[in-house]
């Protein structure tokens, strides 16, 4: 399997990597299967997230005996050294490990001051010098913040969401972290499970040496779609471009990624998936969403009082409750 340098770094990953936000949806031996079907098949990079639930402690459980034949990165959301210490004190005992290859500060709503000896990149950079962690990232779904954190020279990784819809805009990131040397690992490749045309999605990743995919991966047969998609990586050819722009096409204009940073929202509104419903239902399996259950959780929509907290936090400036009111009206259709 292909691996290619991390930016400045001295890891060597494999050009497909596996993402392990979605293992939190199974169970631990599923996991486990997926886990090490993926080491088996050749990958050896893994991302994860202290915010992922159980997902550390899965990787923890499936892959601790080849530990220092794998590259794990991790993340922590905390506010301060303090904080961080203590995330990523849990994430080394969750992955039964005393080392993580990566920590990246995950999605600062701005840039970090490398001054400020209370921050957490100031944590990340005491627990690179303890050897806790090789090297210090950063992920963030905000432009801005991705590119001054690029050229700022204090990190080794970018990760960000790149597909094969991205905006135009977003391939400047690109080319600032080549210029840097700095790993970019993309994320939500697929568009949050949007994109149907894996095909084409894989194949528009080939054309960037210095980008990492990251797939999220939850069920056996999209491990062996991708792994048959490495063995014989199709080229992004006149038809792939084709393919590209109709997915670009269908999902035009204001579409919710799933990120989730507009949670939570203080009426429990699902907004990281009742703003993208309509989409979710005819993209992706949608049997498990047309449910008594999640009409019921649907229907919580109703009880938004409109106070702008999800607005303030969306990263891609949308407006998480309107598109969750229309969603609500489409959802409604399918139990006529």
């Amino acid at each position: 399997m292909e691996k290619i340098r991390l930016g400045k770094t001295d890891l060597y990953v494999t050009r497909t990597a596996f993402g392990a936000l979605p293992i939190q949806r199974v169970g631990f031996d599923e996991a486990a299967r997926l886990l090490q079907g993926a080491y088996d098949a050749g990958v050896n990079f893994f991302d994860t997230a202290r915010g992922y639930s159980d997902s550390e402690e899965k990787i923890g459980r499936a892959l601790k005996h080849v530990r220092d034949e794998i590259v794990i990165a991790t993340k922590s959301g905390a506010g301060t050294a303090g904080e961080l210490t203590a995330h990523l004190e849990t994430s080394l005992a969750k992955m039964q490990t005393d080392y993580v290859d990566i920590l990246q500060l995950h999605n600062p709503r701005a840039m970090v001051d490398p001054d400020d000896v209370r921050s957490p990149y100031a944590g990340a950079v005491r627990a690179r010098d303890k050897g806790l962690v090789r090297h210090v990232g950063i992920s963030n779904h905000r432009l801005d913040v991705a590119l001054e954190a690029a050229r700022s020279g204090l990190f080794a990784t970018m990760q960000f969401p790149l597909s094969v819809i991205s905006a135009e805009k977003d391939f400047e990131l690109i080319e600032v972290c080549r210029q840097n040397d700095l790993g970019f690992i993309a994320m939500k490749a697929m568009a949050g499970g949007l994109i149907r045309n894996t095909r084409a999605a894989f194949a528009f990743f080939r054309q960037f040496d210095n980008v990492v995919p990251i797939w999220g991966i939850q069920r056996e047969e999209e491990l062996e779609e991708f792994l048959a998609l490495e063995a014989e990586s199709p080229a992004f050819d006149d038809r792939m471009k084709e393919a590209a722009e109709a997915e670009r096409q269908a999902l035009a204009g204001d579409f919710c990624r799933g990120c989730g940073y507009c949670l939570p929202c203080p009426v429990e509104i699902p907004l990281n998936l009742a703003a993208r419903m309509s989409l979710l239902i005819r993209r992706a399996p949608s049997e498990n969403l047309l449910t008594e259950e999640w009409r019921a959780r649907m229907e919580r929509i109703e009880l938004c009082t409109d106070c702008g907290q999800c607005r303030e936090r969306c990263p891609y400036e949308l407006d998480p409750a309107a598109l969750s009111k229309k969603n609500l009206e489409d959802y409604r259709t399918f139990f006529e």
